[in-house]
């Protein structure tokens, strides 16, 4: 099982012709292209629940709000895919996009709510080094740089949080997330569902930590 040639061919095809005429007139490859994207998650679910518990998983459609948006190209030019852990207990989600040229897949917490993130920044202002343990850990450092990406960060310290704590870096975070990218190349070889699922374990000693945070208090006393 891997991701035809065929299928980013039709996805390259869709960056230049991304309007409703072209996608109507190419339905038939369309759907061919999804199917391939189809079987290719389905089996990195597979793989994933042999070492994880995998609650839901989710492909993306294709089709593009744009109501709100200035780009107002009706499609997206790539496939994606999203599996959510199991319950209160094992936080944390993975997710892989396919996009010629821009493939990655990543794994954490994108918009942690409100309470979640601010759970996160106490442990954070009270002592950092275990998360910063896990950007140290080895195979975290070989798949995902030994660093946590985020949407977007605050200019300084959240409000009631010290300004000069020396992890203000980690406390800015408005979320924590771990990202790989890849080359068509890499996408398009026989191995690739080997390679994701490799750097997908690689983030289970991060979601082990930070699931173990949000179901503790700071006392480490259980609150689920």
């Amino acid at each position: 099982m891997q991701f035809e040639k065929s299928t980013f061919k039709y996805l390259q095809d869709l960056q230049k012709n991304n309007n409703r005429d072209w996608f109507a007139d190419h339905k038939e490859t369309y759907l061919k292209a999804q199917q391939n994207a189809k079987d290719v998650f389905a089996e990195i679910h597979l793989n994933l629940q042999k070492h994880d518990e995998i609650e839901k998983s989710k492909m993306m459609r294709i089709y593009r709000d744009v109501r709100f948006s200035k780009d107002k190209t009706p499609y997206k030019a790539h496939f994606a895919n999203s599996y959510s852990r199991l319950g209160k207990e094992l936080r944390g989600g993975y997710f892989l996009r396919i996009r010629p040229g821009e493939s990655f897949l990543a794994g954490g917490f994108w918009e942690p709510s409100k309470e979640d993130l601010f759970r996160i920044r106490k442990e954070i202002e009270l002592d950092a080094s275990e998360i910063k343990d896990i950007l140290e850990e080895k195979n975290y450092k070989k798949h995902f740089g030994g660093k946590f990406e985020s949407f977007s960060e605050l200019k300084t310290a959240p409000r009631g949080f010290d300004k000069e704590h020396p992890d203000v870096d980690l406390l800015r975070k408005k979320g924590f997330i771990a990202t790989k990218n890849f080359t068509d190349e890499e996408v398009l070889s026989p191995n690739f569902i080997q390679e994701v699922d490799k750097s997908f374990k690689a983030l289970r000693p991060f979601f082990n930590l930070f699931s173990d945070i949000l179901t503790t208090n700071l006392n480490g006393e259980r609150i689920i």
